[in-house]
């Protein structure tokens, strides 16, 4: 990469491309490889010394991938980056590489359900203790849950389905009091909107099958690491045998190159969406950060730089389910569908009520909205037939 910016796009349509290595191509060409031959047996040595740096091996890493991770490590301003099969493999591999039998994990209560139940599944089969947080927790108050064997202080911010924002600052100084490794999900603000490495944070986790590939056709984690933390995680994605596919990588790499003008254009339309929706007789509430009316909205306007278009809403309590249905299943623009990020506007049912536990979750039946890039008053149109098929079946 040549250019000596800092500016967001420019970090975007530049970094980790290196066309002078590659006869001048513009992007990083696709490398499908799982051998490497040396032409010598020091050579095969002396690549084995250094197989974190070089490539060595196809499961390790191949030019696509050690590109696609050094534009996001640029970008996101960490020291290096480890690029995994998936966003769920990025956290786990993350949560891996620090601890053991014996140990204590703080968790965000708001944490990706998936990465709760390895909390709750496979690490307490292993011995790992779990305790799980307030995500609008002080510096203060989690100071108190910290024991003796605590290993990991891990964040979501904003937290799925519920999305608070967290004092992450706060959270971090009190770790770093105690020694204590911190990481957080940032799939929410990446690769725009937060930079958790420069707030603190050793490990900024991506599922970059979000925003980054942002077009719905490819999974994707990525770990951005600081100096310190990069061998811990790199280890253990290979231990794990977990590698990012090179096919991915590029596709990865291509949606990258556009996620600046995409992620402000999802945040335009999640905010209008977001507004119009806080405005409806039939919405209790609107979770997203953007809003003043949020919670959150205070620290997010203080450590993020934009919002994406992902939040949630919480009907008012009492709507009967047929009616909730009857809404969702006439859709014409919302898909009904996991995962988010991608051109097309989104809507699931979210049953919070069913994982949180600190504290409780008690609102009214809980929807989660992906605003895409469909023309806005289209989707507010649908949204308008929506609320009028809930009205009929109520």
């Amino acid at each position: 990469m040549r250019t000596k910016s800092t500016k967001p796009d420019t970090l975007l349509a530049h970094a980790g491309r290196h066309p002078e290595k590659n006869f001048g191509v513009v992007n990083p060409p696709v490398y499908h490889a799982s051998t490497i031959l040396s032409q010598t047996v020091a050579e095969y040595e002396a690549l084995n010394r250094n197989r974190f740096n070089q490539v060595t091996y196809g499961r390790h890493g191949t030019p696509t991938s050690f590109a696609f991770e050094e534009a996001v490590a640029t970008i996101q301003g960490g020291a290096r980056a480890v690029a995994f099969c998936s966003g769920a493999a990025a956290c786990i591999g993350s949560i891996l590489a620090y601890v053991k039998t014996g140990d204590n994990l703080l968790m965000v209560d708001s944490v990706y359900s998936p990465v709760r139940s390895f909390c709750t599944g496979f690490l307490n089969r292993f011995g790992v203790e779990t305790t799980f947080y307030d995500p609008m927790i002080s510096g203060e108050a989690i100071e108190k849950l910290i024991k003796p064997n605590t290993r990991v202080i891990y964040l979501e911010s904003p937290g799925s389905l519920t999305f608070e924002v967290q004092d992450v600052p706060a959270i971090v100084a009190v770790a770093k009091a105690h020694g204590i490794t911190t990481m957080l999900d940032n799939t929410w603000g990446a690769p725009m909107f937060f930079k958790p490495l420069a707030l603190g944070v050793d490990i900024d986790i991506i599922s970059a099958t979000k925003y980054i590939v942002g077009h719905s056709d490819a999974m994707m984690g990525i770990a951005v690491c600081t100096k310190e933390s990069f061998l811990p995680v790199r280890n253990s994605a290979a231990d794990i045998g977990n590698h990012a596919a090179p096919d991915d990588c590029y596709l990865a790499m291509r949606g990258l190159r556009t996620a600046g003008v995409r992620m402000r254009q999802h945040q335009k339309q999640g905010l209008a969406l977001a507004e119009y929706l806080e405005a409806r007789p039939e919405v209790e509430r609107v979770m997203h950060p953007g809003l003043p009316s949020d919670p959150g909205h205070a620290l997010w306007k203080r450590d993020f730089t934009g919002a994406c278009g992902l939040f949630g809403v919480a009907l008012k309590r009492g709507t009967p389910k047929k009616a909730i249905d009857a809404m969702l299943d006439g859709y014409t623009l919302f898909g009904m569908g996991a995962s988010w990020g991608g051109f097309e506007s989104l809507v699931l049912p979210t049953h919070p009520e069913q994982l949180r536990t600190t504290p409780k979750w008690d609102t009214g039946p809980c929807l989660r909205y992906h605003a895409g890039l469909e023309d806005i008053d289209d989707l507010i149109a649908d949204l308008d037939q929506g609320f009028a098929r809930l009205k009929a079946a109520s």
